[in-house]
């Protein structure tokens, strides 16, 4: 609970949800407005999964508040109901992690959702703008970055950490308001509905311990080596989840890389490996992680995982990617938008060798009709880059 004195330096100005009773109260009120914005202070440095310290919400013309998921016998479900009605927008700066969190919370993603550093790349902001250069540009304040790093879940919270975190919900509203004009008047609004609907894959926010070796570097990519990393993987995955601790806190991926490709099989074997620290083959988990390896070892080989290498790129196709860069770099100055939202450098080169074969983001869609189809132009030779007036424009071919 906050000291009285916290809450009365802030009476005026905000309030601390610290009761059932008093989110009932304030959800009650936040479903009649059209948005809220919404943001979130947590904990996960030495947790597997993100711990949710703080909610701010702040309606459309409401006062901020902040909700405390810490307090004694508070239940979340009012503000998870708020997060779920399809009447509110609800308004996030780089959403992913709140999401998440609330994904881990309550099983449900909040909808609709409207994410302000996406809508900024649409605007022509830059790449992955910053919530403080929009706060300083469209709600012409500065933000106070000194309780940034604070261990949010401390309790009392202070006045200073309160402030900070009300602030953000705060300029939110008016960020959100300036954004929504300005992709009306671009005639940009289907845009961001449609970025929108890809935070809504579930799957981006689930972790799945079979698909875990998909993240882990390794040199060997033998269908058997394959096969144990994904045995190991997996066993490492669900002992961080189970135990919530970060992966690296049981085994770093550098020791799962070379048990993986000179696998141990036995105690002393496992403790002679170099990035295994000391006595841990002896140990519980130690055992178990054999077991794991010897599940590898022994799988039918038609399923262990296969390696897909990058696809082979033609010869000489270097100049095509140049070429297209710099189209990308035209388009977006001319569209005033966000070059890694319209098409990335990965994607240029899927372009650059496969054409419309390549199925990237840019090959459908509003990046279709902005890049893609006179990318298409440029690699099949139909229109030339050319120089007029020190401006470069796109021209026909003969």
């Amino acid at each position: 609970m906050v000291k009285p004195r916290v809450l009365d330096y802030f009476k005026s100005c905000m309030t601390l949800i610290t009761t059932t009773k008093e989110l009932k109260t304030l959800c009650t009120r936040l479903k009649k407005s059209t948005f809220v914005t919404v943001d979130t202070e947590f904990i996960r440095e030495k947790t597997y999964w993100p711990h949710l310290c703080l909610i701010q919400v702040c309606g459309d013309d409401e006062e901020p508040y902040a909700i405390d998921p810490l307090a004694e016998g508070i239940d979340l479900a009012p503000f998870y109901e708020v997060m779920q009605d399809k009447k509110v927008q609800k308004v996030f700066h780089a959403c992913r992690q709140d999401l998440e969190i609330f994904f881990n919370e309550s099983g449900k993603l909040p909808t609709p959702v409207f994410d302000t550093q996406i809508a900024a790349m649409v605007c022509g902001f830059g790449e992955q703008v910053s919530y403080e250069v929009l706060v300083n540009t469209l709600a012409k304040k500065q933000i106070d970055k000194s309780s940034r790093f604070t261990d949010w879940s401390a309790r009392p919270l202070t006045s200073k950490q309160l402030k900070y975190a009300l602030a953000d919900v705060t300029h939110l509203r008016k960020i959100y308001v300036k954004l929504t004009e300005k992709l009306e008047k671009m005639g940009r609004t289907s845009w961001i509905k449609d970025e929108m609907k890809g935070l809504m894959d579930k799957s981006l926010y689930l972790t799945k311990p079979e698909e875990a070796w998909e993240r882990i570097r390794i040199p060997n990519h033998k269908p058997r080596t394959l096969c144990i990393l994904r045995e190991i993987a997996a066993w490492r995955e669900e002992l961080a989840q189970q135990h919530d601790v970060p992966r690296g806190r049981i085994l770093k991926d550098e020791a799962l890389a070379e048990i993986a490709t000179h696998p141990p099989t036995s105690s002393e074997a496992l403790n002679k490996m170099r990035n295994v620290h000391q006595g841990f083959g002896n140990s519980e988990r130690g055992k178990s992680l054999l077991e794991a390896v010897k599940r590898g070892m022994e799988a039918d080989v038609a399923n262990c995982p296969k390696w897909e290498p990058r696809p082979a790129f033609p010869p000489g196709i270097a100049p095509t990617i140049d070429l297209l860069r710099v189209l990308l770099k035209l388009k977006c100055e001319n569209e005033q938008v966000a070059a890694k939202l319209l098409c990335t450098a990965a994607e240029l080169e899927m372009i650059a060798a496969f054409g419309k074969e390549s199925k990237v983001p840019a090959m459908s869609g509003w990046r279709f009709k902005i890049f893609g189809k006179e990318a298409l132009a440029l690699r099949d030779g139909k229109v030339a880059i050319a120089v007029e007036n020190s401006r470069l424009k796109l021209v026909k071919t003969a």
